[in-house]
């Protein structure tokens, strides 16, 4: 995605015979409210990638064939155009080295405070399957930041003889529409840890791009088989548990709602906060990314309008969602 300055200067340059070979990179965003605004839009998107793949899911188990495609596909740029862009606006990925110290910090602190301190609030609200998923999401986490540590010292040591680990492939979990089973701060729990698990997913995405860009390998599927964990099983078994998953009908109204209020809240605040500090880059995506969230909106509209009146499943099936 080219943002509006970033064409302005280009046609500029073909004017006054300047070559693009020498022209100067963008520089980083670094104004700290524009930065933090930058975050909480990733976090929003890997999100919005996560959940719309379990309601694409969803809507193929239903038959509608139409619908899962539309999810599958507004997941698609969530992720790979709307995060990927938001996070080279602000250099979010770093060296190997930095990324895997990263990853360690943040692994350690889920699998040691986080959901620890989650599974006790579980046995406290007698929710005991979601006690029971806290801890087994702990010790996953404990053993992903060792697998980490390990790869950090093969990097760093390349002389030790250590090997990078590559991790394990996990096969995803499929998730059951329903309710949530839990209530109070336990399903609160619930709904950051989906949160943290698809920016996780998403993060991790990023980073293995950077090794295999690089030529490391095996560091790259340690990234990816930790991403396909934290997405295909984390979140998956969390959403259950937090009922993120409805019918057709009620998924496609969420996602209206959510898109809504990027497409004229968030993204246009974000944009005009960028502008008033002079982050033009950071300002012009955020605007595209509004109007890229306007039209998600606009074919979710139409999905749920040919759901209701029978067009995509019939008007029983859409009254059942």
């Amino acid at each position: 995605m080219r943002t509006v300055r970033g064409i302005t200067a280009l046609a500029a340059g073909a004017v006054l015979g300047v070559g693009l070979v020498g022209a100067p990179a963008q520089a980083a965003v670094t104004n700290d409210t524009t930065r933090a605004n930058t975050l909480t839009a990733m976090q929003g998107e890997a999100f919005a990638y996560a959940s719309y793949l379990a309601y694409g899911a969803e809507a193929a188990r239903n038959g509608h064939g139409g619908i899962a495609k539309l999810f599958t596909a507004t997941a698609a740029t969530e992720l790979n155009e709307h995060f990927t862009e938001e996070a080279a606006l602000i250099d979010f990925v770093g060296s190997d080295v930095a990324n895997l110290r990263e990853s360690i910090a943040g692994e350690w602190h889920e699998a040691t405070v986080v959901y620890p301190g989650f599974a006790r609030q579980a046995r406290r609200d007698r929710c005991p399957r979601a006690a029971r998923l806290f801890d087994e999401l702990a010790a996953d986490e404990a053993r992903h930041a060792s697998q980490f540590r390990l790869a950090l010292f093969a990097i760093t040591h390349p002389g030790s003889g250590a090997r990078v680990p590559v991790g394990e492939a996990v096969s995803p979990v499929p998730i059951t529409a329903g309710g949530p089973v839990c209530s109070g701060a336990t399903q609160a729990n619930l709904e950051a840890t989906i949160h943290g698990e698809a920016f996780a997913y998403a993060k991790y995405t990023l980073y293995a791009r950077h090794a295999r860009d690089g030529g490391r390998l095996r560091l790259a599927q340690l990234w990816e088989n930790t991403a396909g964990q934290e997405l295909g099983e984390h979140f998956s078994e969390a959403a259950t548990l937090a009922g993120l998953v409805r019918g057709d009908a009620a998924n496609l109204r969420t996602a209206i709602d959510g898109e809504i209020y990027e497409a004229t809240t968030m993204y246009p605040s974000f944009s005009r906060q960028a502008a008033s500090v002079g982050e033009d880059e950071a300002a012009d995506l955020f605007a595209e990314i509004a109007h890229d969230e306007a039209g998600h909106a606009s074919a979710f509209l139409l999905a749920l309008v040919d759901l209701e009146v029978g067009g995509a499943g019939g008007a029983r099936d859409a009254r059942r969602s």
